[in-house]
């Protein structure tokens, strides 16, 4: 039996770990890209009113994303309680991306100066959120039959066997890429659609590789459907920063032949 705790109950009504940090995790988000939008010449009040469109359908996005693939037969009732577990992160990026979309149409925003912002707070959110699995016993690796390598924070315990710390794997690494991205957000990156490109190319990377190790992947006939999308994020995200560079290269060329002439 998993003798992690995985909440706690006030007045009756039960309180999960993981809910809560899912929703530190989109709060920080928020903060993160209302304190970054005066890079992208956007105002703080275009940060509150994108959250009240990303957030919600992320949420829709990550339910639906985990019932579309799941191999449990939903009811329709089922699949508004998610109070019981089963939420995707690449459901909650789709759905997200929805969110930015709409937004950007009705209020007439430039949607890669939308995304470059977004991207950060969404690994930073992604970072916390995955911490929450532990909670929840969920995106769990393989089996660790290695004595040696049954170790917390290493492997975990769940429902008696020990299992790959995959959650934490990837937490790490998102936090790792939200640090790098801040800084070259603040210090180096003024092209717009780089950050969006390099969120592609670099959690699309970790998650792939993750993802290998999973235990409870869902499914797409026999691939892993997370990892085929990582693969597809990892080439998007690549094809977009060369049509970004050429465009500038060739941007640079016009204008020094204009220069000189």
């Amino acid at each position: 039996m998993n003798l992690v705790i995985d909440g706690f109950s006030i007045f009756g009504l039960e309180i999960k770990f993981y809910g809560i940090l899912i929703a530190l995790g989109m709060l920080l988000g928020v903060f993160v890209a209302w304190k970054l939008a005066k890079y992208r010449n956007l105002k703080s009040d275009d940060i509150i009113l994108l959250a009240l469109y990303v957030l919600p359908l992320a949420i829709v996005g990550a339910r639906l994303y985990y019932v579309i693939f799941s191999d449990h037969a939903y009811t329709f009732l089922e699949v508004f309680e998610i109070w019981n577990g089963g939420m995707a992160i690449y459901g909650g990026v789709i759905g997200g991306a929805v969110g930015v979309t709409l937004y950007c149409v009705i209020h007439k925003k430039n949607f890669i100066d939308i995304a470059d912002i977004a991207v950060v707070a969404l690994i930073l959110g992604q970072a916390i959120g995955r911490i929450g699995c532990y909670f929840s016993s969920c995106c769990y690796g393989i089996e660790v039959t290695d004595p040696a390598l049954t170790w917390f924070p290493f492997s975990t315990k769940i429902d008696g066997v020990w299992h790959l710390s995959t959650f934490f794997y990837e937490s790490i690494c998102d936090f790792i890429i939200f640090f790098v991205f801040m800084w070259l957000f603040k210090n180096k990156v003024k092209t717009r659609g780089v950050m969006m490109s390099l969120y592609f190319i670099c959690y699309g990377a970790v998650r792939c590789i993750i993802e290998t190790f999973r235990g409870d992947s869902l499914y797409i006939g026999s691939m892993k459907v997370s990892q085929l999308l990582s693969l597809l994020l990892m080439t998007f995200g690549i094809i977009c920063l060369i049509v970004i560079y050429t465009k500038r290269r060739k941007a640079n060329e016009s204008k020094h032949i204009v220069k000189n002439s």
